[in-house]
């Protein structure tokens, strides 16, 4: 692995078989190939970071390309964190958030640290006025 080398930003999406190993090795949870093959293609917008030709970062938007959109998968191999891979994948990811129609809803869920990263591209928490939820299946 080249870690002195700035990867190479391109606005597509991974493979199923790159998705799904990037997600465990970042520490996201595990998502089935079925899944990924039935998701991926309905991405709004997405950004993969490549060094070398190998997978380094991701990161997606999903929703309804008008009133509703999901920032997910933000990911960077552990390997390359702490490089400004997770800043470089949130940049794109907010230039395209400011082409949306407005006025839209754009929400995201933050693990731990990752809040302080979401901040600096303008996210803020919803509590109290509201309390994110989710349904695992």
């Amino acid at each position: 692995m080249n870690h002195v080398s700035k990867p190479e930003i391109r606005h597509e999406l991974p493979s199923v078989e790159q998705y799904l190993a990037l997600r465990i090795e970042a520490g996201l949870s595990p998502m089935s190939a079925e899944g990924a093959a039935a998701g991926l293609p309905r991405s709004c917008f997405a950004v993969t970071l490549y060094d070398g030709g190998q997978l380094v970062g991701m990161g997606r938007v999903i929703g309804d390309g008008g009133c509703f959109f999901q920032v997910t998968d933000i990911a960077v191999k552990p390997a390359y964190q702490g490089r400004g891979l997770g800043k470089a994948v949130m940049h794109e990811i907010r230039q395209f958030l400011d082409t949306v129609p407005q006025p839209s809803y754009v929400s995201l869920i933050a693990d731990g640290e990752a809040a302080r990263l979401y901040a600096q591209y303008g996210f803020t928490p919803v509590m109290p006025e509201s309390q994110g939820m989710f349904l695992r299946r």
